[in-house]
């Protein structure tokens, strides 16, 4: 420690002190010039990227990416069949099967009219070919693979409402057959539930009295709908009562070879 204080040598002390303040002042201002390049540096970088901003050399990404965003269209189905009406007095009727259905889609429609009014047949809903021409070698459905069932849409019209009424088959077995819903084979029928006679009947002379034959796919359903107008039939082709069906409650039957006598029942509103 005397050393540092007093220094030794052959040269005069004052130019030892010369030298060690040169050394320091050196020292001292490389460690400045060392600060200085680190804060210039850092705070020159970080003004850079604080504000995103790219000089046009060097252009700095945006952090922000795009989410995944949605595509394609809504999917949407067809319940497996909805219409069917006809026979005298009028209305329309469709067949159709299920949707997601292999074949993909087809269709085919007949078309006929009754007395004071018309019926037609149409089929939809995914399932290739199930409307079948006459003649078709398609095995019948028996009622040991196919069951028919008959439902109301609604259990009470509004005077505004169609009345509307479906006849299901539905294939229990593994191999498609064929079912016929000409308006002379499923015969459906309605009358007032205090009457036992037929108000309106599909099979009141209809102009295409013909078969209407539909595939019934292995493990899926044909469903025929009823729509109808209120209006009376009459057997024979004779002329219809006029008027239109007044409220109250009705019952309506369908007569299917083989299946027997399937019933169920509606109210007509008063308002």
């Amino acid at each position: 420690m005397g050393s540092l204080r007093n220094p030794v040598g052959p040269l005069p002390s004052s130019i030892y002190w010369r030298r060690r303040v040169v050394l320091l002042s050196v020292v001292a201002l490389v460690a400045l010039l060392i600060a200085w390049v680190l804060t210039s540096g850092g705070g020159g970088g970080g003004h850079k990227n604080s504000g995103g901003a790219s000089d046009g050399k060097h252009p700095t990404p945006s952090p922000i990416t795009p989410g995944p965003s949605q595509s394609g269209p809504a999917i949407s189905q067809h319940p497996g069949g909805r219409a069917e009406s006809g026979g005298a007095g009028s209305g329309s009727d469709d067949a159709s099967g299920p949707p997601g259905a292999s074949g993909g889609d087809g269709s085919a429609a007949g078309s006929g009219s009754s007395a004071g009014g018309s019926d037609t047949g149409d089929q939809a809903g995914g399932v290739a070919g199930a409307a079948l021409p006459a003649g078709s070698t398609l095995p019948d459905c028996t009622a040991g693979t196919v069951t028919l069932s008959l439902r109301s849409v609604r259990n009470t019209y509004a005077l505004t409402e169609t009345p509307t009424f479906q006849l299901v088959a539905k294939n229990t077995s593994a191999h498609d057959c064929k079912v016929d819903f000409g308006p002379k084979a499923a015969v459906v029928t309605i009358n007032k539930a205090d009457s036992t006679t037929p108000y309106w009947s599909s099979a009141d002379c209809p102009k295409t009295a013909g078969s209407r034959l539909y595939r019934v796919p292995g493990g899926s359903y044909v469903t025929y709908t009823v729509r109808w107008d209120r209006k009376p039939s009459a057997p024979r082709c004779a002329t219809p009562p006029a008027g239109s069906a007044g409220a109250g409650t009705y019952l309506v039957e369908a007569k299917v070879p083989g299946y027997g006598k399937l019933q169920t029942s509606f109210v007509l509103s008063a308002d």
